[in-house]
């Protein structure tokens, strides 16, 4: 079965993202509207590429890269411009340090020449195969050299595939569900499952999850966690208990960094909710992660450990498939001395009116306490305009313009 990852030029000339087994069929429900979120407000949509690959798990995860794209890279890749990628890819400050020095890419060892790409290796690659990426037409790119495709094929898959999820005899389709939606929310999509209790699909995993059915839907249950990891080249044991195995042990943050360093496939072991892994389990892997915890209650929840372990390896992604930030706003200058003493002033002046400082000997003080208090939040512009007009309106005074 074929899967697809793909990017849409909606009708307000944004860019949207996202994968799917059947490419006609999803830009023909996104011009329908059947797709509810982003596009259904900005249609209708044309395809402006996509790319077919051979697992969903391959699809999803060139989507994540491609989604954190900038517009640029999104058009360069469309374009097949891979000098253009390449050069959006680079930092605005390097860039800019590689202007000032005269530096070339050819000079830092990025040519396809330095890359290892000779003329008679681009000859036989060009020779065979089909090339499926597609241009914003919707036509295929046969007409491009299959090299192209090859190369694009490249830069939408890590050196380093993600690790694999293992959970060895889950007891509760709930926690499966919950351990899906921690694992899909930092980028990771392949469950395993080893003899789960209650058997497998369970109907309590869905609404766990909370959307994150591409895990559950493409999970696949194994008899023995030697099954499940035979194709692993490092397997990963999380446990608090050392069981008498003498394994090295490492923190998830260890773990993401040797995972991300090392090639082949990684596993990670989560055992049953109520007794962790067993000792045989363990025995299967080659390193413990375990993490500092009080002592006096040691108790995770699964899809506590497994969120755990996904959040660190996330945060050595490259910047292209780094996972997204919510947009901060930027705070407020603080406001000139001068707009700050007009309000005390004004304040001063309102509670001298009242009768506030009905103590003479104790004026200063309380005057110097107000202002301490006053000084303190460093107020902007804005908020110092807006209790000013709060103390107007106290005093009976229209606020000043």
């Amino acid at each position: 079965m074929t899967f697809w990852a793909y990017v849409v030029r909606c009708a307000d000339d944004s860019y949207y993202t996202g994968h799917t087994d059947n490419l006609e069929r999803r830009i023909g429900q996104h011009n329908l509207g059947e797709i509810s979120g982003y596009t259904q407000t900005r249609r209708p949509v044309t395809l402006l590429w996509c790319q077919d690959f051979g697992s969903r798990q391959e699809a999803l995860a060139a989507e994540f890269q491609v989604k954190g794209w900038s517009r640029r890279k999104k058009e360069a890749l469309a374009r097949e411009d891979w000098a253009d990628l390449h050069d959006a890819a680079i930092p605005p400050r390097e860039r800019a340090l590689r202007l000032r020095s005269g530096r070339t890419e050819e000079e830092d060892g990025q040519s396809e020449d330095r890359a290892g790409i000779s003329s008679e290796q681009e000859k036989s690659v060009t020779s065979g195969g089909e090339n499926h990426v597609r241009s914003e037409e919707g036509k295929s790119a046969l007409s491009s050299p299959p090299v192209r495709a090859e190369r694009s094929r490249s830069t939408l898959v890590d050196e380093t595939p993600p690790p694999v999820i293992v959970l060895v005899r889950p007891q509760l389709g709930e926690n499966i569900g919950k351990a899906a939606r921690a694992m899909l929310n930092f980028g990771l999509t392949e469950m395993r499952l080893v003899s789960p209790r209650d058997g497998w699909p369970n109907p309590s995993a869905g609404p766990a999850a909370s959307g994150a059915d591409i895990v559950l839907q493409t999970a696949k249950v194994y008899d023995s966690v030697a099954a499940a990891t035979a194709d692993c080249a490092q397997i990963y044991a999380t446990t608090v208990r050392k069981r008498g195995v003498t394994k090295p042990v490492v923190t998830p943050e260890q773990a993401a960094t040797e995972i991300h360093a090392a090639p082949g496939r990684s596993a990670i072991l989560f055992g049953p909710e109520r007794s962790g892994l067993e000792t045989d389990d363990v025995a299967v892997a080659r390193t413990i992660i375990t993490v500092p915890i009080n002592p006096e209650f040691g108790s995770l929840n699964l899809a506590q450990a497994v969120i755990l372990v996904a959040y660190e390896w996330s945060k050595g992604l490259t910047a292209e498939r780094g996972l997204s930030q919510p947009s901060i706003n930027p705070i407020m200058p603080p406001a000139p001395q001068e707009e700050l003493d007009g309000m005390i002033g004004q304040l001063d002046a309102m509670l001298m009116g009242a009768g506030f400082f009905h103590l003479p000997d104790k004026m200063q003080s309380t005057r110097r306490t107000l202002r301490t208090l006053l000084t303190k939040p460093g107020w902007s512009s804005q908020e110092i305009r807006t209790l000013r007009g709060v103390l107007s309106s106290l005093a009976g005074k229209r606020p000043r313009a």
